[in-house]
């Protein structure tokens, strides 16, 4: 399938259970990036160390109740920002109650997100396929919302080797998944150069989640 000849906001099938949503938040894109800023002003982005002892290419941080970490001791969520020991800053209401609209939208009403993954990616970062297993919760959806740099989102199936889709991620889009899709392996392939009018050389990815 050709994903960019489709330009509409109505909700395009990945899987089932999962969604693209076109430039379903281009109108709050600006408001987003400025929430976005005030949190990492609390809690800066940094490349953190998987378990095997590699440095992920892509920056990370977090905020809510928990923040997603990774380093020699394993995958996991905590309440506290490693680098401060403070607690992760909290979810913005404005954050939270965006991310139950497009999750109802979805067809996955009542979700309440506690955590907030914030990604930077600059040209050359990605990220390898993986499945969002930490979460206590797995009945609820993930929300992914994309800003900056275009970049591919690889979304395949409940087994690693499973087929991939290749899906181009814009400015404004939006993809949620859960149910029968909830562990299907994804990532973002390899984001080239570029420059955005928002984000200058680099994407932003934003994926709330219930945690606990």
């Amino acid at each position: 399938m050709t994903w960019d000849l489709f330009d509409s906001d109505a909700p395009l099938p990945l899987a089932p259970g999962a969604w693209l949503r076109r430039g379903r938040v281009l109108a709050e894109a600006a408001d987003i990036l400025a929430v976005v800023a005030s949190v990492t002003a609390q809690a800066p982005f940094r490349r953190m160390e998987t378990p095997g002892g590699f440095t992920m290419s892509a920056a990370m941080t977090s905020c809510g109740r928990v923040g997603w970490l990774t380093d020699r001791s394993g995958y996991r969520y905590g309440p506290r920002d490693p680098l401060s020991d403070r607690p992760w800053p909290p979810l913005p209401p404005f954050l939270s109650t965006l991310a139950g609209t497009l999750a109802a939208e979805s067809g996955y009403p009542g979700f309440q997100p506690d955590s907030c993954l914030i990604n930077r990616y600059e040209p050359g970062a990605r990220m390898a396929l993986h499945q969002d297993k930490d979460e206590r919760d797995l009945s609820a959806p993930i929300v992914s919302l994309s800003f900056g740099l275009s970049a591919r989102f690889l979304f395949g199936g409940a087994r690693r080797g499973d087929p991939t889709q290749k899906i181009p991620l814009h400015h404004g889009d939006v993809v949620v998944w859960g149910g029968p899709s909830r562990l299907f392996f994804h990532g973002i392939g390899t984001v080239p150069k570029g420059h955005h009018p928002a984000l200058g050389a680099a994407r932003l990815n934003l994926t709330f989640r219930k945690a606990l």
